[in-house]
């Protein structure tokens, strides 16, 4: 039975991050040098502009108090598991902030001379300090700390977006089809066409020394530059181009991209002077993953109906999870099925237009407005979008608008039935009031802008995440250049889309624990979209609406714009960025779990990591939701 104090010591890190991910030894070895302390309710730790002590702390029973006296602030509450004190370490600086006991504690001291050597060792560990930077960094890739990682280059952590995008390893054909290099031509092209294969090897004393595909006899054979009575040597690709075995698909299309070749020879070393053990085609590459972008966007371009674009987007799900599985960085993982789903819904409309009995009167566009408008659309949730259409004379207008609205509802039927649910508030362009001219639109925004009860902040912050899917560009850009020009008349109604921005509920209480819904179908559930993402998402809009920038919509995107436009603020805004990341990708990975909308969490199965991460946006939330109180002069809604 374990009873020496380092045991249980260990026994208490081994389940909190980052010590969950030391070994064993490790860990004994560590917690055979953590000092024990005492603090009682208001004892003092350390203080603000303090050299920094030689160890970090972590909470193993009560809380501690990180508050800025100076500014009479309360910056966060460490609870059981929880890393403080760290950064100054790291980053050889004075303690930045006061740490108090906030209730009778006792307090882990971990030294750090002990600790940095196993964290510049794991790489998992260091991967989690430059995420969260052990508390009070609300910017983990923050340009101040980039590359003073434990007070090395951050070469010894390389960030996610640094990695490969797929290290899934490509399957290749091991059934070899070769020559010689004196086999006559017209007998290696009915071995190729025999074995239905698109290349031959030429093989000399085992090694290979050329390939021959099929463009090779098209360019050389067919034109009559070698006769078909020729030999492979007079044909063939050489010398050929080898690569070793263990190849990704991210490696393999590189290669062909950077050699212009469509097969790939494998060697047992990747050098021509080892045996062929494979050939690999673009073909091959291509349909490795079964779920590859390129083939899905093909696929969905030559889908005649909807029951097969259903069938595709069963296939861009399973990609989702397979990039989620290998760590791939959000950005690109949002913009990859957002791009896919962007051609799933221009493929319906495409296909309804094409059913219909005459074509549309005049020029459209569809947007897509919402998470799908803002590319942020993941999981397979409801669908929000609107037809704007070139203006008519008075006398046509009513039939023209029924036609438009008719084709607002065979389109929003099939996009039903290939997975996009129907919007309980019927924001969609089946919806007479999500249908207009350009003339009519310019109306309802109007009034939107100049009348903004809560309404109307309502209807308008879903509208301007709007996305054009299919249609004439043209007519949305003169669409938002009318909003922008009226949202610069009305200053009052930025103020307004702030006010809505801070109305969500807090998503913590004052002792950090998680706020739950009280009562209805998901009591005692955290709703992730209500109290955390849509806030900060909404002040990103209106942010981003202030500076008159028209052109983007992903919340991310827009804190980065932000941080160009606003430098002093530069380190809040990437913060936000980031969080709005981490958000995106908490919710996805939820909703993939438990096949839902990934809205809302049960606590008790996230883990303690888990949870660390989600706390860690809620005062960045906090930060950016208190500069639009000081910016638009809100009252405050923040409980």
């Amino acid at each position: 039975m374990k009873n020496t104090i380092s045991e249980r010591v260990a026994d208490f890190l081994k389940d909190f991050p980052p010590f969950t991910n030391l070994t064993e030894d490790e860990l004994l070895r560590l917690a055979f040098e953590v000092t024990i302390l005492y603090k009682p309710n208001n004892g003092i730790i350390f203080s603000k502009d303090e050299t920094p002590h030689e160890f970090f702390y972590v909470v193993h029973k009560g809380a501690v108090a990180l508050t800025d006296k100076d500014a009479k602030h309360l910056t966060d509450i460490c609870d059981e598991g929880d890393i403080f004190g760290l950064r100054p370490l790291v980053a050889n600086e004075n303690y930045q902030l006061d740490a108090i006991a906030h209730e009778e504690s006792i307090l882990y001291a971990i030294p750090f001379r002990e600790f940095k050597p196993i964290a510049l060792d794991n790489p998992l560990v260091g991967n989690f300090l430059i995420e969260s930077f052990a508390s009070n960094t609300r910017n983990p890739y923050s340009q101040k700390y980039r590359g003073s990682l434990y007070g090395v280059s951050n070469k010894e952590v390389v960030p996610p977006e640094n990695r490969l995008l797929d290290f899934q390893k490509v399957s290749y054909s091991t059934d070899l089809v070769t020559c010689s290099e004196n086999t006559k031509l017209n007998s290696l092209a009915h071995t190729m066409t025999d074995n239905h294969v698109g290349s031959i090897l030429v093989i000399k004393k085992k090694l290979p020394v050329g390939i021959i595909t099929d463009k090779d006899l098209r360019n050389k054979v067919l034109s009559g530059e070698v006769p078909i009575t020729g030999t492979a040597k007079q044909v063939m690709t050489s010398p050929v181009i080898t690569y070793p075995k263990d190849l990704t698909i991210t490696q393999a299309q590189m290669a062909m991209m950077k050699s212009n070749i469509s097969h790939l020879c494998l060697t047992e070393d990747g050098t021509p002077d080892t045996p062929v053990v494979g050939i690999l085609s673009k073909h091959d590459v291509m349909v490795a993953l079964g779920n590859n972008p390129a083939v899905l966007m093909r696929a969905i371009k030559r889908c005649n109906s909807t029951k097969e674009l259903r069938a595709i987007r069963h296939g861009i799900m399973n990609l989702l999870r397979g990039y989620l599985e290998q760590n791939i960085p959000i950005r690109l993982v949002s913009k990859v099925i957002s791009e896919l789903k962007d051609a799933a819904i221009k493929q319906v409309i495409t296909l309804v237009v094409a059913s219909l009995e005459s074509p549309p009167p005049v020029k459209f566009a569809w947007l897509s407005m919402g998470s799908q408008g803002r590319g942020e659309q993941l999981l397979n949730t409801d669908q929000d979008n609107a037809i704007l259409f070139e203006d008519v004379p008075k006398a046509q207008l009513k039939k023209t608008s029924a036609f438009f609205q008719n084709l607002g509802e065979l389109v929003t039927k099939e996009l039903n039935t290939i997975g996009f649910e129907y919007c309980p508030a019927e924001m969609m362009a089946s919806n007479p009031l999500w249908c207009h001219s350009l003339k009519e639109w310019k109306e309802v925004t109007n009034f939107w802008i100049s009348n903004p009860g809560p309404d109307e902040v309502l209807l308008s912050s879903i509208f301007f995440d709007y996305n054009v899917t299919y249609g004439e560009k043209v007519l949305v850009d003169k669409l938002s250049n009318h909003i922008f020009e009226e949202v610069r008349k009305h200053p009052l109604f930025l103020t307004h889309l702030a006010s809505g921005a801070l109305q969500n509920p807090s998503p913590s209480g004052f002792f950090r624990e998680f706020l739950v819904e009280q009562d209805g179908q998901h009591k005692d559930f955290f709703d992730l979209k209500q109290r955390v993402l849509m806030p900060m998402i909404d002040a990103a809009r209106v942010l981003i609406l202030s500076h008159n920038v028209k052109s983007i919509n992903n919340t991310a995107e827009r804190y980065e714009k932000l941080a160009e436009l606003e430098p002093q603020n530069s380190e809040l805004y990437l913060a936000c960025s980031y969080a709005s990341k981490a958000l995106l990708k908490f919710r996805t990975i939820q909703g993939l779990q438990h096949n839902d909308s990934g809205r809302f969490i049960a606590l008790d199965q996230l883990d303690k990591e888990e949870k660390i991460k989600l706390k860690r946006t809620f005062k960045t939330l906090k930060e950016i939701q208190e500069l639009l109180q000081v910016r638009f002069q809100v009252k405050s809604f923040l409980g």
